[in-house]
């Protein structure tokens, strides 16, 4: 698991952080004042020194600084970068599910070990197959629509299927996300704490 670095905090500890210049965006992109970030290099440095705090509030150390990231949904986005590969937003391969939710928007999260993730919704459809249903057969359209259509946090009957591992499907509303695996969308300086 990767480790940003925060050695500058030892010569520096008392600089500010930094609040509502970068954010994440639904589709795994980072975005300083609102445009995404599109230079490799930096690209790679927010990527590297993604962390969070005890508190749920994530954040990219910049040498002895804290820029604290707006999250436009969760904060981990998984790609489908292959058929069968599966990596979040900052290049990390994911090898298994802890559970899977989908909400009324049809957006479908994934609980890995860094915590829960949005999958982009350009690879939906390519992972449209791995609902299943009770009987492991590919879920049928009514039955995933009921899923979204009826959003009663529980357990629906599908399951989510990936690399010979099935976790169940639960149904929730956006708005319990972040309450539900602990994270701030939007941190505030009165609340920002130390790195876990």
């Amino acid at each position: 698991m990767r480790q940003p670095d925060f050695s500058a905090m030892l010569r520096w500890p008392n600089v500010p952080a930094c609040y509502g210049w970068l954010s994440l965006d639904r589709r795994g992109r980072w975005r300083l004042r609102g445009e995404a970030v599109t230079h490799a290099g930096l690209n790679d440095f927010l990527n590297r020194q993604y962390a969070h705090d005890k508190n749920g509030n994530y954040f990219v150390q910049n040498g002895p600084q804290r820029v604290f990231v707006e999250l436009e949904y969760t904060p981990w986005v998984l790609r489908l970068t292959a058929a069968d590969r599966i990596e979040t937003h900052v290049g990390e391969v994911v090898h298994e599910f802890s559970s899977a939710a989908i909400d009324e928007e049809g957006n479908l999260l994934i609980e890995i070990n860094d915590g829960i993730a949005l999958l982009c919704d350009r690879d939906l459809p390519a992972l449209r197959h791995c609902l299943r249903l009770p009987s492991g057969e590919v879920a049928d359209d009514a039955s995933v629509l009921a899923a979204i259509e009826h959003p009663v946090t529980g357990a629906t009957k599908l399951t989510l299927a990936w690399q010979g591992c099935r976790v169940p499907l639960h149904s929730l509303r956006r708005s319990e996300v972040p309450g539900r695996y602990g994270f701030m969308a939007s941190p505030q300086a009165a609340i920002a704490d130390d790195v876990l």
